[in-house]
């Protein structure tokens, strides 16, 4: 039964994430932690994780929610084998909807490139990935990322705004940035 609704939970993110992974953050955030499988906590440490290793926020979460929850949500369930077999089927599920969608679509925008219908819908989508982005930045600025003490609040903010400051206004490499603020964070907490 667990399966089932892993399957339905990432259906769903598969059919309606698009935009990017932290398009898909609330999406995800709403389907796993709303489910009651992982806390608030939880799913901040996987998107942290996300971005340290290659691939996709929901490839990445699919496959860790898919390993970690049948072995959790049930006794007879908690051989690694059950959390490798529901890594796969999430991993697959996330991915089957996209991956349908984008060899119709790239076929059907190929005819049509010029249409001016197929260039609305591209102006329409723009800002709803930016509203999907932005949805994301909000829920990520939670206590769990910003501390509930005014010092760790004040710190992280202020971290958060040089870190996109730094990366906006100048040309320094991200990757440079996000060590930085790490290292920051290290020695101020």
């Amino acid at each position: 039964m667990i399966y089932l609704k892993l399957l339905w939970s990432y259906f769903k993110i598969g059919i309606f994430g698009f935009g990017g992974g932290y398009a898909m953050l609330s999406l995800i955030e709403r389907e796993i932690v709303g489910q009651g499988w992982i806390t608030e906590k939880v799913f901040t440490d996987i998107v942290a994780i996300s971005q340290m290793t290659p691939g996709p926020i929901g490839i990445n979460s699919a496959t860790y929610i898919g390993y970690v929850v049948p072995q959790t949500s049930s006794p007879a369930l908690s051989s690694p084998i059950f959390g490798i077999i529901g890594s796969i089927l999430c991993t697959l599920i996330v991915t089957l909807p996209s991956s349908l969608m984008v060899l119709y679509a790239s076929h059907f925008i190929r005819r049509h490139r010029e249409s001016g219908v197929i260039k609305g819908i591209f102006s329409g989508l723009r800002p709803v990935v930016v509203g999907l982005i932005a949805s994301a930045a909000m829920l990520l600025m939670n206590s769990d990322n910003f501390g509930t003490d005014t010092y760790s609040v004040i710190w992280s903010i202020s971290i958060c705004v040089a870190s996109f400051c730094t990366v906006y206004f100048t040309k320094v490499h991200p990757i440079l940035v996000i060590i930085a603020a790490g290292v920051a964070g290290l020695f101020i907490f």
